[in-house]
């Protein structure tokens, strides 16, 4: 079983502890509807591995991971055109201090950002 964090929410998610909509999951990846959506689509794609930040880890394979699930979220959600965002910190907006990656589709994004 892949290391967890008894207090964090993405960790109690993939526990079944606190209740989701799973898009998608396999061994190492656990994707689920954001609660918040900033766009009619908004998919959280997280490691099973618990790991608070981007900057707290060096296992490309995590992030290769992710990606990978990201990649087939989109596929199977049949979508062409979706953004990818991952923050690091609180004061780039991250929330839940557990690495993930935010799939967002449905809109056109007019800005970088936005």
């Amino acid at each position: 079983m892949p290391s967890s964090d008894p207090n964090c929410l993405f960790c109690k998610i993939i526990k079944g502890d606190i209740p989701s909509t799973v898009v998608y999951e396999d061994a190492k990846v656990f994707a689920f509807n954001d609660i918040h959506p900033d766009a009619p689509t908004h998919v959280l794609i997280i490691s099973k591995t618990h790991t608070a930040s981007h900057l707290e880890t060096d296992d490309v394979q995590l992030y290769a991971d992710i990606m990978q699930g990201a990649k087939i979220v989109a596929k199977q959600l049949g979508l062409s055109d979706y953004r990818l965002v991952m923050n690091n910190g609180a004061g780039a907006g991250q929330s839940v201090f557990h690495m993930h990656l935010h799939l967002l589709a449905g809109h056109p994004f007019t800005s970088p950002a936005g």
